[in-house]
């Protein structure tokens, strides 16, 4: 199986939290498998989030009523997108797991609260529901195929001996798709449906690697 090349845009300005552990665990068990695996430290990077007009290098189109879409649109067709963007921008073209068309973009986070709490009659309200906009609004959007988010639920809530084990558990699981043979289904997108034990209603295949095994 031909080596993959997968992109990890990784979030958290702490070297010790959990979120650092499970990007750490990934590494090593995508690594592990052959493939090459780059990082994207945005915090360390000091990477800025937000959607200005430093975005866009030289004059603007219409400086006194800045429309980012039209003067991003308009950077990205001329090459004036800013340094930063367009790295980012590269690594995602280059990478087999994360990029647009036929790609796969894959969620992981902490939550600070219990999984019970973001039930549909949850103080937080129903987890599909809030991942919803991001999943199929952002990245099925551009194009990407979404693979059902791996969820930590509130490890700074529980025990040392739950905390093992939610590290311990299959923390990639996803790796390999078969190829899709039918046509129509290559052509046509499947929608994605906002339950996210469900979000891959067009995965024929999924072969899960364990990171760790429990004792």
């Amino acid at each position: 199986i031909a080596a993959k090349k997968v992109l990890i845009v990784y979030a958290h300005q702490s070297s010790g939290s959990f979120n650092a552990a499970a990007k750490n665990a990934a590494v090593e068990v995508l690594t592990a498998q052959g493939c090459t695996v780059e990082v994207s430290d945005l915090c360390a990077m000091s990477f800025k989030a937000t959607a200005t007009a430093e975005d866009i290098k030289g004059d603007l189109k219409n400086a006194d009523n800045v429309c980012y879409l039209d003067e991003s649109k308009l950077a990205w067709e001329q090459g004036k997108l800013s340094d930063d963007i367009t790295k980012e921008q590269a690594k995602l073209a280059e990478a087999d797991l994360v990029i647009f068309q036929d790609k796969k973009a894959m969620l992981s986070f902490t939550t600070g609260s219990l999984e019970s709490m973001f039930s549909p009659t949850g103080i937080n309200g129903d987890m599909n529901v809030t991942l919803w906009p991001l999943q199929n609004g952002i990245l099925n959007y551009c194009g990407f195929q979404v693979l059902a988010p791996q969820i930590f639920w509130a490890p700074a809530l529980v025990d040392a001996g739950e905390l093992a084990h939610m590290t311990a558990r299959p923390f990639v699981h996803w790796y390999f798709l078969k190829e899709q043979t039918n046509k129509q289904t290559k052509t046509k997108k499947t929608p994605i449906t906002p339950n996210y034990k469900h979000m891959n209603s067009n995965l024929i295949a999924l072969k899960v690697i364990e990171a760790y095994q429990c004792c």
